[in-house]
């Protein structure tokens, strides 16, 4: 079996909470703007079962369909800031630590261009 396999069925726990607090979102929000999941699923292209899982929180619905319906729900902007290596605290000591303390006597440059 797969580690894709692995991980569409039994996520690591807060990729799997993450995922459930977000399919609870956009159902809210589906309801709020008074949506049926037939219009929903309509609007983005794609079957009421992609819905109703988005919806579940299923970590094998495509990244396509969630961001499909933040679309749909204009909820759309916040997705810029997903892994936005500005924000990277982590990325960004690490890359810190990687960079030259000192410049190095480099070799000789040769005059001729």
């Amino acid at each position: 079996m797969s580690a894709t396999n692995q991980l569409l069925k039994a996520p690591p726990y807060p990729v799997e909470q993450a995922l459930k607090r977000l399919g609870n979102n956009l159902r809210t929000a589906r309801l709020r703007r008074n949506y049926t999941i037939e219009e929903v699923a309509g609007k983005i292209g794609t079957g009421r079962r992609a819905v109703m899982d988005a919806e579940k929180g299923k970590a094998s619905t495509g990244v396509g369909v969630y961001t499909a319906l933040l679309w749909v729900y204009d909820l759309l902007g916040p997705l810029d800031d997903l892994a936005n290596p500005v924000k990277d605290e982590q990325g960004l000591t690490l890359a810190s630590a990687k960079e030259k303390m000192r410049a190095r006597k480099s070799a000789v440059l040769s005059n001729e261009f």
